[in-house]
């Protein structure tokens, strides 16, 4: 498609969002479950449909010789389809944010002074790989009554196109626009830079994959950006862990599913914890085919592990590579994270309530978890059904985003006739 035509078709589509979201800010929140239950529905009787439009992209990716963390990423497994039903139906579920009055005051004159929540309007989103997400960010969007913009990356294309149609006739069928899930049908890179220039059309703008994508729109974008960057997740083993439950969730964090951004990229060992301790986490990890980088004491305990370089610190591996320090103790293991992480999520192993305290105060992560795995810092295990992402910033939202994160608010002034003097 060239530039030209690129340029209409995404003006068509953010036009037809645009136009939308203002009918479904004014819509009965019945109507919008309504389209999340027919998706779900969609998605178990369209299975073949998808899955045959997943393998064109599987197989495509395949031939470029895609790294596996993305071929995993981009298939649509049995797990996945019914993560994203179960995710409708959560979503459908939750109550409607939008109406709900807070903050309110009445002044010495008699004005009544509160807030209200409101939808932002159109909410674009720029990813790469996962398909699935396709589905999670539409929900999102709709249910907070916000219109949405999908661009996702050309790997995906096939799966994000079934998608995307199927959503748009669950909005037909349930009485809503169609165009309130809106997809930019190109894989025209030049696509990216036309949405991130339309700040008239578009309220905000949430991009999704890796690091250079974000950085690309952050610096392009027009209009407000959430965003992580990387996922510099941590685990830090404390001298007072019940290392029963410690070992499998060191495991866990980082051989689950390594190639996501809640995976556990370095592991912090507290310098008092008994060193047969250590080497049990060691050995447990390498015979699960992980590749460890670690200091000179780490080095010390064992042999074949590589040497950790400054960079490995601020690696986000997204494979089978784990980087390994000793620390001195809970302050050790903050000034650790703090330096070298992403503000995304970290994990203290520990029963001692004086070093958990002051691990949850002075780590500065989105989500701190205690005595759990890294891999918990997701929307659906987070209660809300799915989640449009997973935030690093500090205004607006932040750790992974549901419904309620996807709302602003308007004040709401009644008065009788006051006049200010």
């Amino acid at each position: 498609m060239s530039t030209d035509k690129t340029r209409k078709e995404v003006d068509r589509v953010i036009r037809g969002a645009q136009k939308a979201s203002r009918e479904l800010a004014a819509r009965r929140p019945a109507k919008i479950n309504t389209a999340l239950r027919n998706m779900a529905a969609l998605l178990a009787g369209e299975r073949k449909r998808i899955a045959t439009e997943n393998r064109k992209d599987l197989a495509a990716a395949r031939k470029k010789g895609l790294p596996a963390a993305m071929q995993d990423r981009l298939h649509l497994s049995d797990k996945t389809f019914r993560s994203m039903i179960d995710g409708l139906r959560t979503v459908a579920r939750l109550d409607a944010p939008l109406g709900s009055t807070y903050d309110e005051r009445t002044r010495p004159n008699g004005l009544r002074i509160y807030k209200v929540k409101a939808p932002i309007g159109v909410v674009a989103l720029i990813y790469e790989s996962r398909p699935n997400v396709t589905v999670d960010a539409a929900a999102i969007c709709l249910k907070s009554q916000n219109a949405v913009v999908l661009r996702g990356g050309s790997e995906a294309f096939y799966s994000n196109r079934v998608l995307a149609r199927l959503f748009s006739r669950a909005l037909a069928d349930a009485g809503l626009p169609r165009e309130a899930a809106g997809f930019i049908p190109t894989t025209d890179r030049a696509a990216v830079d036309l949405l991130l220039a339309r700040d008239d059309l578009i309220d905000l703008v949430i991009p999704r994959g890796g690091e250079s994508l974000i950085r690309r729109v952050v610096e392009k974008a027009r209009m407000p950006v959430i965003k992580h960057y990387r996922g510099v997740c941590h685990v830090f083993v404390s001298a007072h862990a019940d290392m029963r439950t410690a070992l499998p969730i060191v495991v866990n964090a980082k051989t689950q599913r390594p190639g996501v951004c809640n995976a556990m990229e370095t592991l912090l060992l507290d310098r008092a914890l008994a060193d047969k301790n250590k080497k049990a986490l060691l050995e447990a990890l390498i015979a699960e085919g992980v590749e460890l980088r670690g200091d000179k004491t780490v080095r010390s305990l064992m042999k074949g592990i590589g040497r950790a370089t400054e960079e490995d610190w601020e690696a986000e591996y997204l494979d089978l590579r784990l980087a390994v320090a000793v620390v001195d103790g809970v302050r050790g293991a903050i000034e650790h994270i703090n330096r070298y992480g992403s503000h995304h999520t970290d994990a203290i192993l520990s029963r001692k309530a004086a070093e958990i305290k002051a691990f949850s105060r002075d780590v500065d992560s989105s989500s701190v978890i205690i005595n759990a795995s890294t891999r918990f810092s997701d929307g659906g295990e987070y209660g809300m059904g799915c989640e449009i992402g997973i935030s690093t910033d500090k205004l607006h939202a932040r750790g992974p985003m549901g419904v309620e994160d996807l709302t602003t608010y308007k004040w709401i002034v009644e008065g009788k006739g006051q006049i200010r003097s």
